[in-house]
Protein backbone atom coordinates (compact mmCIF):
# COMPACT_ATOMS: atom_id res chain seq x y z
CA UNK A 1 0.00 0.00 0.00
CA UNK A 2 1.27 3.62 -1.20
CA UNK A 3 0.95 6.51 1.25
CA UNK A 4 1.01 9.59 0.05
CA UNK A 5 1.38 12.96 2.02
CA UNK A 6 -0.92 15.52 1.52
CA UNK A 7 -0.19 19.11 2.10
CA UNK A 8 -3.11 21.28 3.79
CA UNK A 9 -3.23 24.46 2.30
CA UNK A 10 -3.13 27.39 5.02
CA UNK A 11 -3.45 30.92 5.99
CA UNK A 12 -0.06 32.53 6.82
CA UNK A 13 0.41 33.57 10.16
CA UNK A 14 1.97 36.39 11.61
CA UNK A 15 5.27 34.06 12.34
CA UNK A 16 4.92 32.81 8.68
CA UNK A 17 4.86 36.31 7.44
CA UNK A 18 7.63 36.95 9.74
CA UNK A 19 10.18 34.30 8.32
CA UNK A 20 9.21 34.82 4.90
CA UNK A 21 10.39 38.68 5.47
CA UNK A 22 13.87 37.06 6.82
CA UNK A 23 14.12 34.68 4.22
CA UNK A 24 12.90 37.68 1.30
CA UNK A 25 13.78 40.98 2.73
CA UNK A 26 12.24 42.19 -0.50
CA UNK A 27 9.06 39.77 0.00
CA UNK A 28 5.56 42.84 -0.07
CA UNK A 29 2.92 40.80 0.90
CA UNK A 30 1.09 37.61 0.29
CA UNK A 31 0.27 37.65 -3.11
CA UNK A 32 2.15 35.66 -5.49
CA UNK A 33 3.00 37.55 -8.81
CA UNK A 34 3.02 34.58 -11.09
CA UNK A 35 -0.50 33.18 -9.90
CA UNK A 36 -2.68 36.24 -8.50
CA UNK A 37 -3.16 33.80 -5.21
CA UNK A 38 -2.30 33.90 -1.36
CA UNK A 39 1.15 31.91 -0.52
CA UNK A 40 0.31 29.21 1.60
CA UNK A 41 3.62 27.73 2.43
CA UNK A 42 7.13 29.32 3.12
CA UNK A 43 9.76 27.80 1.33
CA UNK A 44 8.23 26.76 -2.13
CA UNK A 45 7.74 31.04 -2.79
CA UNK A 46 11.24 31.45 -1.41
CA UNK A 47 12.70 29.35 -3.50
CA UNK A 48 10.85 29.62 -6.57
CA UNK A 49 10.29 33.68 -6.72
CA UNK A 50 12.78 35.18 -4.30
CA UNK A 51 16.22 33.24 -4.72
CA UNK A 52 18.19 33.30 -7.88
CA UNK A 53 20.34 30.35 -7.22
CA UNK A 54 20.63 27.44 -5.27
CA UNK A 55 23.69 29.40 -3.26
CA UNK A 56 21.37 32.35 -3.08
CA UNK A 57 18.68 30.13 -1.58
CA UNK A 58 21.64 28.68 0.51
CA UNK A 59 22.57 32.50 1.94
CA UNK A 60 18.56 32.93 2.73
CA UNK A 61 18.31 29.96 4.65
CA UNK A 62 21.52 30.35 6.85
CA UNK A 63 19.54 33.68 7.93
CA UNK A 64 17.20 31.30 9.88
CA UNK A 65 17.80 30.87 13.54
CA UNK A 66 17.83 27.10 14.72
CA UNK A 67 14.32 28.06 16.46
CA UNK A 68 12.66 29.01 12.92
CA UNK A 69 14.20 25.79 11.23
CA UNK A 70 12.71 23.87 13.72
CA UNK A 71 9.10 25.50 13.16
CA UNK A 72 9.38 24.63 9.48
CA UNK A 73 10.40 21.28 9.89
CA UNK A 74 7.52 21.10 12.79
CA UNK A 75 4.99 22.21 9.82
CA UNK A 76 6.52 20.15 7.27
CA UNK A 77 6.10 16.90 9.00
CA UNK A 78 2.20 18.13 9.92
CA UNK A 79 1.30 18.58 6.08
CA UNK A 80 1.14 22.36 6.71
CA UNK A 81 4.20 23.39 5.07
CA UNK A 82 5.20 22.17 1.57
CA UNK A 83 8.37 20.92 0.08
CA UNK A 84 6.56 20.39 -3.36
CA UNK A 85 8.00 22.55 -6.46
CA UNK A 86 11.21 22.92 -4.61
CA UNK A 87 14.26 21.42 -6.93
CA UNK A 88 16.44 18.76 -6.09
CA UNK A 89 19.35 21.58 -6.40
CA UNK A 90 17.84 23.91 -3.38
CA UNK A 91 16.10 20.89 -1.74
CA UNK A 92 19.92 19.68 -0.85
CA UNK A 93 20.89 23.33 0.30
CA UNK A 94 17.74 22.99 2.89
CA UNK A 95 18.85 19.24 3.60
CA UNK A 96 22.57 20.64 4.48
CA UNK A 97 20.98 23.32 6.80
CA UNK A 98 18.50 20.70 8.42
CA UNK A 99 21.42 18.02 9.07
CA UNK A 100 23.83 20.47 10.15
CA UNK A 101 21.35 23.06 12.84
CA UNK A 102 18.61 19.66 13.54
CA UNK A 103 20.96 16.69 13.19
CA UNK A 104 20.96 13.93 10.48
CA UNK A 105 17.42 11.77 12.16
CA UNK A 106 16.01 15.01 11.23
CA UNK A 107 17.48 15.44 8.08
CA UNK A 108 16.61 11.71 6.88
CA UNK A 109 13.21 12.28 8.19
CA UNK A 110 12.72 14.93 6.06
CA UNK A 111 14.00 13.79 3.11
CA UNK A 112 11.65 10.60 3.35
CA UNK A 113 8.60 13.99 3.06
CA UNK A 114 10.77 15.39 0.13
CA UNK A 115 10.85 12.09 -1.57
CA UNK A 116 6.86 11.62 -0.87
CA UNK A 117 6.29 15.24 -2.09
CA UNK A 118 7.95 14.75 -5.52
CA UNK A 119 7.09 11.61 -6.27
Amino acid sequence: MSHRLVFMPRELSERDIQLLQVLAPEFSGEICNGSGMPYRSILPPVANHYATSAEDFRRRVDRLSADDLRYLIDLVMTGEESLHCISPDYYSVLDMRIAEVLGEDIAHTIRGFYAMTCE
